[in-house]
């Protein structure tokens, strides 16, 4: 843990979504934590649209093993290395929470929601980049899967929109470059030669 709290801005330019873990597990305790705090995201009337099924420990390797008999069917078809092979990318992190938001009928109030949880991933990224933790969101097919949903005890009405892998790591990739200021902001009613 960082002696000393990241910025805002330092937390937001340095975080690196994370997709080699080195296998360390997550304590569950910072995980609740991180997601405590993560919620004081903004969300449209305060209707706190989200709620998440969080996979830590001796969990998270029972997830595991939901994953192989749930997970991309094609998988069944694999021999045990290529099996092995493809569950690489999920058996490095060590903790994992699935972000479950209310798929309500009203466009408008769906479309809040989903910008709503999608503030709170990105805060508990941010928290958990503060605690040196890497995380890593994933939106992997196996999540419509109904057998999967049901697994994880997802409702009718309700929609999977992340698989947050959280885990240590040895190695900070590469920061990808951004598009410059001025390909992604015009100002209204000025010349760009202006800006």
């Amino acid at each position: 843990m960082n002696e000393q709290a990241l910025s805002v801005r330092d937390a937001i330019i340095s975080r690196r979504s994370i997709k080699n873990f080195n296998g360390q597990p997550v304590d569950p305790e910072n995980i609740a934590e991180m997601l405590e705090d993560a919620a004081w995201a903004p969300n449209h009337g305060n209707r706190n649209p989200w709620r998440f099924v969080v996979a830590a420990d001796k969990e998270y390797v029972k997830f595991l093993d939901i994953l192989r008999e749930y997970g991309v069917p094609k998988w069944k078809e694999l021999s045990e290395e290529d099996l092995e092979k493809q569950m690489k990318k999920f058996t490095g992190p060590g903790a994992v929470a699935f972000v479950i938001v209310p798929e309500d009928a009203r466009q408008k109030e769906r479309l809040e929601d989903y910008a709503a949880a999608s503030m709170f991933i990105q805060n508990t990224q941010l928290l958990a980049w503060d605690k040196g933790i890497g995380t890593c969101w994933k939106t992997p097919g196996f999540l419509d899967n109904p057998k999967f949903r049901e697994e994880l005890g997802v409702k009718q009405g309700e929609r999977i929109i992340s698989m947050l892998q959280f885990g240590y790591f040895d190695e900070i990739p590469k920061a990808r470059s951004r598009k410059p200021l001025n390909e992604i902001v015009t100002y209204y009613g000025r010349d760009s030669e202006e800006v």
